[in-house]
């Protein structure tokens, strides 16, 4: 199940790969997750890696947060949810909630940043890579359609006092 919606459903499915010692899911198996449905909401709404090249731009990580409710198990058939909360000039900030079925596993954030890929600094968002971003808040009456109606307790840094930094 891949929904064209604005939130994005990542279906997943947990082999043994993913477990350790503890007999659940890796902790990296989540960013693992986290990053695969990010790139493939992104190539749903026209923005592929060759799509980007064309470009001369490229996304990546400037951090992660990750708060971990209940632990995945071999076998659990999941859906990793994915939505854009917030774009800001360079900036993106996309939110994740993990479930099997109902049951809450885990909420994420990732902060990205738009690079020019030549000089691999940062630039402007432009206009046409902003509109395929419908942006959900965490007020969104479609997160409570997905029975999301927890929001993540992370909250990023203001653009403006990075400046500063």
């Amino acid at each position: 199940m891949v929904s064209s919606d604005v939130i994005f459903a990542y279906p997943i499915h947990v082999d043994a790969s993913s477990i350790d010692q503890l007999e659940h899911v890796n902790n990296r198996e989540y960013l693992r997750w986290m990053e695969e449905a990010a790139i493939a909401h992104a190539r749903q709404l026209g923005m592929s890696l060759t799509q980007l090249r064309q470009k001369n731009r490229v996304w990546v990580v400037r951090q992660h947060w990750v708060e971990y409710l209940r632990s995945a198990l071999l076998h659990d058939d999941l859906v990793m949810y994915t939505w854009v909360e917030s774009v800001y000039r360079c900036y993106s900030i996309r939110r994740y909630a993990l479930k099997r079925g109902k049951e809450l596993l885990m909420l994420g954030t990732t902060e990205w940043v738009y690079l020019d890929r030549t000089r691999m600094r940062p630039v402007a968002i432009d206009e046409q890579a902003k509109a395929l971003f419908h942006l959900v808040t965490e007020a969104s009456p479609r997160l409570q359609a997905y029975d999301i109606v927890r929001g993540a307790r992370y909250l990023p840094m203001s653009p403006l006092k990075r400046k500063g930094q």
